[in-house]
């Protein structure tokens, strides 16, 4: 029994990414239609060993469509992923559009997996922010065990979390300067190259960024509206691979043995702590993966029931592609029928 997928936004970093996590995973596709915008119609783009064609997204039909992988961007999923739904053909979106309505659930299948249910008020399910996702990832098991009550969390964010143009950026700007040539600057607010900009998205007039406020509305929606949570958001000169240092205070006792105990037996948590040089992960071990690993576990004794640990994950693979196809595998697992089925 196969669904048929079509994965819009097939060109882009993410889009690729879906399309080769659905052949790494042997999902269960009867066919796969990549859609792109018409500049896009009829270029050529691998899925497992075959050559597919692109489709224009505007004028598709998807009456006989049983799920859309949307990573075309917030405008476009504004306007499309309704279209799409009253077809019968279920919205998993990647961009920020509907994370924040209440009739759209917000999903990490290895913490609310639950929610997912209710998809079918408008065929729309929500995938969050890159960096709100492998932060969740390590938070629940720690919730569900000692009970959060804070978080402060600052992200250091690779440059494909801007796209194709944040990463032509970085390796331009630093062949440029290894060249004694002109540093240009487009996609960045600073220079990317050698540097750390403390700002990602729009300033908001509480003084934080976008960015920052994904992370924590989020999270309190994901996990629980009633844990405080704060947040830095800086992007830094790395291509994939998104890293965050987190720190957390219990209701209960907690200790670094405990919370590694309770971390190591987590869905998707890989626990690499080590107490010695290189005993941790770091972005580039992480790039292809498809864990949330979990280091530096240590007591914070600066706030009763403290716990501070660092946190890395491949932002292009569990931040955005891989939970949309976990995300799909879910609904599967709980029942959902292909329409030639």
């Amino acid at each position: 029994m196969g669904y048929k997928v079509a994965i819009a936004g097939a060109t882009g970093n993410v889009g690729r990414e879906m399309l080769n996590i659905l052949s790494e995973r042997g999902f269960p596709v009867s066919e796969v239609v990549p859609l792109a915008s018409s500049r896009s119609n009829g270029q050529e783009i691998s899925f497992g060993d075959k050559t597919l064609k692109v489709k224009v997204l505007d004028n598709y039909d998807f009456s006989d469509t049983d799920i859309c992988l949307m990573s075309a961007g917030g405008d476009v999923s504004k306007a499309m992923s309704p279209k799409i739904g009253a077809q019968k053909c279920v919205v998993i979106d990647n961009s920020s559009a509907w994370r924040y309505d209440q009739d759209v659930p917000l999903i990490v299948p290895e913490v609310n997996a639950d929610a997912i249910s209710g998809f079918t008020k408008k065929y729309i399910i929500a995938n969050p922010n890159c960096s709100t996702a492998q932060l969740v990832v390590a938070l629940k098991p720690l919730h569900d065990a000692f009970g959060i009550k804070r978080v402060v969390v600052s992200t250091y964010q690779s440059v494909s979390g801007a796209g194709k143009e944040g990463m032509d950026e970085l390796f331009d700007q630093t062949r440029a300067i290894f060249s004694a040539a002109d540093v240009k600057q487009k996609k960045f607010t600073k220079r990317i190259a050698f540097n750390v900009i403390p700002h990602i998205d729009v300033f908001m007039e509480d003084g934080f960024t976008k960015e920052e406020w994904k992370v924590m509305a989020e999270t309190k929606k994901i996990l629980d509206p009633k844990i405080k949570l704060t947040c830095t958001a800086v992007r830094v000169p790395v291509f994939i691979g998104h890293s965050e240092s987190v720190n957390i205070e219990c209701e209960k006792p907690i200790t670094a043995d405990a919370a590694r105990e309770v971390l190591r037996s987590a869905p998707g948590v890989l626990v690499i702590d080590k107490r010695e040089n290189g005993g941790y992960i770091t972005p580039h071990e992480a790039a292809g993966e498809d864990t949330t690993y979990v280091s530096r576990i240590r007591e914070d004794a600066t706030v009763e029931n403290g716990l501070a640990f660092w946190c890395v994950s491949d932002n292009l693979r569990k931040g955005a592609a891989l939970n949309a196809v976990q995300i799909a595998e879910s609904l599967i697992n709980r029942g959902f029928k292909p329409k030639a089925g």
